[in-house]
């Protein structure tokens, strides 16, 4: 008895082993493409095993066979009384579309519905297999009856087959119940936005979904999910202020300690829009001291009210000094420590470089770099600060001190890269070029695009007017004169161009120093005899390597100071035709498309 049952046994696991080789020998037939190969081994494996593996290999090898009445049999096969599933019936139908035969292929889709069952996993089921064949009108037929038979969550499924027949209206109707029945799934319905909707390019979707977004949350004021589907929307549409009205909704609502507010901030800082980052700023300060966000929202607030200032052409002085005297009550009210640092520091700079105040600035730099407990990252940058003013104030060498102190404490970062390109600065301004090169050289790779790009403009201006030039005086003297710029002594920085100018005409630096010129005229306020000296550039020196530069800045003085949007836009076009390769392409087309109306992606 014993030996005859370890005879069944091996004789069954010899026919395992046999039916497992026959079913890998048709699989390997059939992705070769061999389909009457596999049909020999798949007729004998399907009696024996009717899996699903088997059916769906089996049924696929018969339609690449053309072998209608074999596969019309496997199909009905399955189909022996009225408890047959509805998706054997969608293989029915995919029979007859793939043998042309469409009445009777609406038939068998028409069976399929008529035999679903009233419960979510046959609903899915049998959309699914509708999918699959690309039947997706019939898919959303599926949930439609679905749901008038009572079945319940399904809006996930929903909202994603709406999608992808271009339903947007649906989808996000579906997407909306879906949030107020599972505010989980928020991450899911805003991927989904994103990937179906993209309301940056489509600004009639952007507006169905913020109406939509808008009548659900007053009708669901309760609801967490949908303020928070609508700040990401007007997020999306850089529309910061809106953003802001709901983002502290959610604050106050849920008791926050302004997370969510200071990423809303940084992004519309981002995106130039100070005004919405100051709101944001000073709602955090408004929660008090113990909020831990609020030295910086204190000192954030004055920040971004300072940097549009400083970006203006000219600055605005009278502006700037009344901001500072606000900067300096701030202090007196905070006291000079560690989290009211980035006040001091932004204090200093404005007394430096436009109040002319650099006295007071370095002492207070100073007093900075004696607080208790300062961070050291502070303490670096409050050093590349005080090297500037240092430089401003002609103390040069004491200025390239400081700028290897960072360099050596942060050799990797990029602060250390920032310090390494000031001192490159300081070997240019200082005449010795080939040690500039050297520094510039190893900073073009930096991973900050605005040191790599500063050090690529200065290495430019050394290879192309020193490197191949045997007279060193000319590059030496506008070195001389970019120093005297900088340190707003332009009566003596135009006195050193001219004489370039005068002793080398024709010289290549000739660009260079129009540039310089148009540079120090926007600074005065100067905006006329600016634009003279960026034409001038344009129209004798348009092969050079600034004349995009000039272009492009040209085009936005035209713009954004003298209000001439019509020769703005000729120049952008300009610069778009003549300089595909430049820096400002994006730009320039960006600005072009606004100025004819165009609607623009951020």
């Amino acid at each position: 008895m014993k030996k005859a049952w370890v005879l069944a046994l091996a004789v069954s696991a010899a026919s395992w082993s046999w039916g497992q080789s026959d079913l890998e020998l048709a699989e390997f037939y059939y992705n070769e493409g061999s389909f009457a190969q596999a049909k020999l081994y798949l007729d004998q494996i399907w009696k024996r095993t009717k899996s699903k593996k088997v059916f769906d290999i089996y049924y696929e090898t018969l339609l690449a066979l053309n072998d209608f009445d074999a596969a019309e049999k496997l199909v009905k096969s399955r189909m022996r009384n009225r408890n047959t599933r509805a998706t054997a019936y969608v293989e029915l139908g995919q029979l007859y579309v793939h043998f042309e035969m469409p009445l009777e292929a609406k038939d068998a889709f028409d069976e399929a519905l008529n035999r679903l069952e009233p419960s979510r996993n046959s609903a899915i089921a049998l959309a699914n297999a509708f999918i699959k064949l690309n039947e997706l009108d019939r898919a959303s037929e599926v949930y439609s009856k679905a749901r008038d038979l009572g079945v319940a969550d399904l809006d996930y499924q929903l909202a994603d087959l709406e999608g992808r027949r271009g339903n947007y209206e649906g989808m996000i109707d579906a997407s909306i119940r879906l949030m107020l029945s599972k505010p989980t799934y928020f991450r899911n319905v805003q991927n989904s936005f994103n990937r179906n909707l993209r309301i940056q390019d489509n600004p009639e979707l952007g507006e169905l979904l913020r109406g939509k977004l808008l009548r659900a949350a007053r009708e669901f004021p309760e609801d967490l999910a949908l303020p928070q589907m609508l700040v990401w929307y007007f997020n999306q549409v850089n529309d910061f202020a809106n953003a802001f009205v709901h983002a502290k909704s959610l604050d106050l609502r849920l008791r926050e300690t302004g997370e969510r507010i200071i990423e809303l901030a940084q992004t519309a800082v981002r995106n130039d829009d100070y005004d919405t980052a100051v709101k944001c700023y000073n709602y955090l300060a408004s929660k008090g001291p113990d909020n831990p966000y609020y030295f910086t929202a204190r000192a954030q607030s004055l920040n971004m009210r300072l940097q549009p200032l400083l970006a203006a052409t000219p600055p605005d002085r009278e502006a700037l000094s009344i901001l500072a005297l606000e900067f300096e009550q701030s202090l007196q009210e905070l006291g000079l420590k560690a989290e009211t640092a980035k006040i001091a520091q932004d204090l200093a700079h404005v007394r430096a470089f436009y109040l002319q105040e650099p006295e007071e600035a370095v002492a207070l730099l100073n007093d900075i770099l004696t607080i208790s407990g300062l961070y050291e990252r502070t303490a670096a940058v409050c050093k590349l600060e005080l090297g500037d003013i240092l430089v401003f104030q002609d103390n040069i060498w004491d200025a390239s001190l400081l700028f290897s102190q960072v360099e050596l404490d942060y050799k990797d970062d990029l602060l250390g890269h920032e310090a390494k390109f000031r001192n490159a600065r300081i070997s240019y301004y200082t005449g010795d070029f080939d040690w500039a090169q050297s520094q510039l050289d190893a900073l073009k790779a930096s991973t900050s695009k605005l040191i790599s790009n500063d050090a690529i403009d200065l290495s430019l201006l050394i290879t192309d007017n020193y490197a191949l030039d045997t007279i060193v005086e000319p590059m030496w003297l506008f070195a001389q004169a970019d120093l005297l710029s900088t340190q707003f002594r332009y009566a003596e920085a135009q006195s050193k161009l001219d004489s370039i100018v005068a002793i080398w005409p024709g010289h290549a630096l000739t660009d260079e120093i129009l540039m310089e010129h148009a540079h120090m005229a926007m600074q005065r306020g100067d905006i006329d005899t600016a634009s003279v000296f960026l034409q001038e550039i344009i129209d004798l020196h348009f092969d050079d390597i600034l004349a995009d530069d000039a272009l492009f800045q040209l085009a936005v003085l035209r713009e954004d100071i003298q209000g001439d949007v019509v020769t703005a836009a000729e120049l952008y076009e300009q610069l778009l035709f003549d300089y595909p390769g430049s820096l400002h392409v994006i730009e320039a087309r960006r600005r072009f498309r606004a100025l004819r109306g165009e609607e623009v992606a951020e």
